[in-house]
């Protein structure tokens, strides 16, 4: 099958994956930051199996970077970000948040420092590109900011570590949770980060040269065929039991950190006038409206992701809407994410949800679901590594 057969167009970019992906089985691609990106190998039950289990590869081109480097980069990134920066360390990662004006969150991307002023922002779906390039204008900052030829990988299981040692050696152990190291693959131009959108151990491989997709997907696969690894894509199963955002569903530009409980990626005390200090401020000293919460809904396996916000109702009352919901074939329970006003967030409050197919009963719980401490994808035993909580 070919990209004229799925009647793709020139207006949506492809990875450099894309060939590679087809011939080990894409049947249909979503659009993510302007690009294909596979979201069916199969049975997408399976593919949460092949996960928890084993090892899956996953392209996720579509995180794309935004690379900004210039002698004030450093001071121009804590810009674009409530979260702390001050001890990032070169060769680390940190989940930040990026806000606008009134605090609404424009992205909640992984962000990789290269060296001392050389970033990488690496992108859920919205278009930061354009934000950065827009804020640098007048902000006086000698900064140069671009999207380069980076397309990532995700190798994401529980033996993606034995992969990874088959391909870089036993020193790949000693990589940290959310730190990066840069590797020449026979040729192959590498940054590999231990990070990934799974709850699960795994690593982020960023190909630096488009034009060696192919060969390093194959290079991969052999490398983890003794180990069970397969082509998949990212699992909804897995990433709603791990209480993971999705942008655009779980979170937009009317949502702030505060709502999702992220308050540790805002340091208001910090000297940088990051933009939306002001508007953080005064919503922690306000308080919020509505929360993000757990749910479990009711009756018979949900037969899919939901497609559409479901409202919340609590004696008669619309509180808030279910933002994304699956079936957990591990804990045999509909769960779901879900913003819903402050007094109906208390664990153990009872609503009802107005699915697709009827109301069911829900019960508000705790999340994430599953691991709450994040001790697969964190602990050394795991990697055979030393651990780190600095993400």
């Amino acid at each position: 099958m070919t990209s004229h057969e799925f009647g793709f167009g020139t207006q949506i970019r492809t990875s450099p994956y894309f060939d590679a992906t087809v011939r080990w089985g894409a049947q249909a691609f979503s659009v993510y930051n302007h690009m294909y990106i596979p979201r069916d190998f199969g049975d997408p039950e399976q593919n949460f199996w092949n996960l928890v289990n084993d090892a899956i590869l996953c392209d996720v081109a579509v995180e794309r970077q935004v690379e900004i480097t210039g002698p004030d980069a450093a001071e121009f990134m804590q810009l674009l970000t409530p979260r702390d920066l001050s001890q990032m360390a070169v060769g680390q990662c940190k989940y930040i948040l990026i806000t606008n004006a009134e605090g609404g969150l424009i992205n909640d991307p992984v962000l990789l420092r290269l060296a001392e002023n050389h970033f990488w922002i690496s992108l859920a779906d919205s278009d930061v590109l354009l934000w950065a390039q827009g804020v640098a204008v007048h902000s006086g900052m000698d900064v140069r900011i671009v999207e380069p030829d980076v397309s990532p990988l995700q190798l994401q299981g529980p033996k993606s570590g034995l992969v990874m040692e088959a391909l870089f050696g036993d020193t790949i152990r000693d990589l940290k949770y959310y730190w990066l190291r840069e590797f020449d693959l026979d040729g192959i131009p590498l940054v590999v980060s231990r990070t990934g959108w799974s709850s699960e151990l795994g690593y982020e491989l960023y190909l630096r040269d488009g034009s060696r997709g192919d060969e390093l997907w194959e290079r991969i696969m052999a490398a983890g065929q003794p180990f069970g690894l397969v082509p998949g894509h990212t699992s909804s199963i897995r990433r709603i039991e791990g209480g993971m955002l999705s942008y655009h569903a779980d979170a937009d530009i009317d949502t702030n950190p505060y709502e999702l409980g992220l308050d540790r990626l805002v340091s208001l005390d910090i000297e940088a006038d990051f933009i939306g200090k002001a508007a953080l401020l005064r919503i922690r000293d306000e308080g919020v409206k509505r929360k993000q919460v757990g749910l479990v809904i009711e009756g018979d396996p949900l037969p899919g992701p939901n497609t559409s916000f479901w409202p919340i109702i609590r004696d008669g009352t619309l509180v808030g809407k279910v933002t994304s919901a699956i079936y957990s074939p591990r804990l045999d329970e509909n769960i779901a994410l879900a913003m819903v006003s402050v007094d109906s967030s208390d664990v153990g409050t009872d609503v009802e949800i107005t699915t697709a197919s009827g109301p069911r009963r829900a019960t508000v719980v705790e999340r994430p679901f599953f691991d709450p401490r994040k001790l697969l994808t964190n602990s050394s035993a795991a990697a055979g590594g030393p651990a780190d909580r600095s993400t």
